[in-house]
């Protein structure tokens, strides 16, 4: 059921399209080739586990944490605010 203007089916659409714009984003930060065995950004030691488990991998978890808690979601608004429509 659409409402207003939108065919229906329209919100699956946008809520399909957010998740495929998601993991062409999470597949294309993926590491790949021959995983560092020291990471870059403290020089500890990368565990042999997470090698394997991540070929490519270049840094440690910890570190690896904290980059991804400051990264930026930069994705498109699908839903828009009702502030934006209303300008």
């Amino acid at each position: 059921m659409a409402g207003g203007w939108a065919r229906d089916g329209a919100v699956q659409d946008q809520i399909d399209d957010t998740i495929a714009d998601a993991v062409k984003r999470a597949r294309a930060d993926m590491p790949s080739g021959e995983a560092a065995k020291y990471c870059v950004e403290c020089g500890e030691e990368i565990p042999e586990a997470r090698r394997r488990a991540l070929p490519g991998t270049r840094t440690c978890v910890a570190c690896q944490s904290a980059h991804d808690a400051n990264r930026a979601s930069a994705g498109f608004n699908r839903r828009g605010s009702k502030d934006s429509q209303l300008r």
